[in-house]
């Protein structure tokens, strides 16, 4: 199944074909309980829940006419509107460039405007539009309907569980 498909891959089954070649056996349970394949399988489940999460997120935001890169600026503005270029690329780990294409973008499409700095006039300030801060009251009830989605089946102890090892994996990753 392609990967820009609507529908998930399902991960791949234990019992299925090897590996390691042809007319060559997986490891048992046990072997993967011990470590044997478990790397292999949590990055392909992490990949896995990641690419339908990005594909679902994306989709949801493009059907207002904001397009694939473009929803984390809006989001960060949301939460902090009026921001530089170079602030909000450094509160999302991006390249100024970046962002100000993705703001010339935006501006064209009617969601913020570039207004001057109020103290450095070699700046600008990235500030919503009307339109822009209305997608807010739209997409955030449809975010929130997604991360439920995602969530569902998970007790309430689960997705604490869940949200803390994804914050553990970060820090690990974040430390080294």
């Amino acid at each position: 199944m392609p990967e820009t498909s609507s529908q998930q891959a399902p991960l791949p089954s234990r019992e299925g074909p090897s590996r390691e070649g042809p007319g060559r056996e997986r490891p048992g349970r046990d072997a993967l309980d011990r470590g044997g394949d478990q790397l292999a399988d949590f990055e392909e489940a992490f990949r896995l829940a990641k690419h339908a999460l990005a594909h679902a997120s994306v989709s949801l935001f493009a059907r207002h006419g904001v397009y694939e890169g473009q929803q984390f600026v809006l989001r960060r503005l949301w939460r902090e509107d009026g921001l530089t270029p170079g602030q909000i690329a450094r509160k999302l780990g991006l390249a100024t460039p970046t962002v100000t294409r993705a703001a010339t973008r935006m501006e064209v499409a009617g969601l913020l405007r570039r207004e001057p700095h109020p103290t450095d006039g070699r700046l600008v300030r990235l500030v919503l539009t009307d339109r822009g801060r209305e997608l807010e009251r739209v997409i955030v009830p449809e975010m929130r309907a997604l991360a439920e989605q995602t969530l569902t089946g998970f007790s309430t102890e689960e997705r604490a569980e869940l949200i803390e090892a994804l914050r553990r994996v970060h820090r690990n990753l974040a430390d080294g």
